[in-house]
């Protein structure tokens, strides 16, 4: 019987446990805004098991010397709110600076690493991460800029601008970095 007891509660407990670790945050729904003024819904991401079933071709990015830099005078770094890959109103004339020296230079090719802070499991991060950069793509998109020229990639917590604990530094890792090849 005690045996019993002891199961049950250990199990309840795990059951709490796991609730409490859980975010309330839909990685499936982000609203991006178009030039039109209205909202957009992309359709939901395929799940992990999905993706097996889909080829995905890497976009060939080859280092050039001349315009490596993209636009002069525009951060290319994008920041997030905590648990948000929501783009803030404050990076979005970065963004439409960065489509438009992308649609002058049809040739460039730009990546787009989504990063995130170090709270979070290593699972949950990689999606944040993969958000935060698909969200930038998809605004550079809704600019004008072609999806051959654009890759998303997250990198999750694995590569922190500031390996600080406080909010500030904790800040600082919650981004989108713009790199031209």
């Amino acid at each position: 019987m005690k045996r019993i007891i002891s199961s049950s509660l250990a199990t309840l407990a795990m059951v709490a446990f796991l609730t409490a670790c859980g975010s309330s945050v839909k990685l499936d729904e982000v609203p991006v805004e178009n030039r039109t003024g209205s909202v957009v819904t992309p359709p939901p991401m395929p799940m992990t098991s999905d993706v097996s079933s889909k080829t995905v071709a890497p976009v060939e990015i080859a280092a050039t010397s001349i315009g490596a830099i993209g636009p002069i005078g525009v951060t290319k770094v994008i920041y997030f709110d905590y648990d948000s890959f929501t783009i803030k109103p404050e990076f979005q004339g970065a963004v439409e600076a960065h489509a438009k020296y992308m649609a002058v230079n049809k040739t460039r090719k730009l990546s787009v690493e989504g990063h995130t802070d170090e709270r979070g499991g290593r699972e949950y991060n990689l999606a944040l991460g993969q958000k935060r950069a698909e969200a930038v793509r998809r605004a550079l998109g809704l600019l004008g800029v072609t999806d051959a020229q654009v890759e998303a990639v997250s990198f999750g917590k694995e590569k922190p601008a500031n390996s600080g604990a406080d909010e500030s530094a904790l800040a600082k890792n919650r981004r989108a970095e713009l790199s031209y090849r």
